[in-house]
């Protein structure tokens, strides 16, 4: 399946757990709810960036360098 498809499905599951949660006053199942939003937020954020770096390889390439050069000159 498509992370991105997957990601929004967990994120719907996680607002419908959430909002039962609430309904029901059970704290544990409204933060399970909150934790599956923020995973399935994250994973279709991911799902994105892959489709970027697949899109532009070469611009993907100069940041990570970019990155790794600045966290290089920061720690040492």
């Amino acid at each position: 399946m498509n992370d991105r498809v997957e990601g929004a499905a967990r994120e719907f599951g996680g607002r419908v757990q959430e909002a039962a949660g609430n309904l029901s006053g059970d704290a544990r199942t409204q933060a399970q709810g909150m934790y599956n939003q923020a995973s399935g937020q994250a994973q279709q954020a991911a799902a994105q960036f892959s489709d970027v770096v697949k899109a532009q390889p070469m611009v993907a390439t100069l940041v990570a360098l970019a990155i790794g050069y600045m966290l290089g000159r920061l720690t040492s």
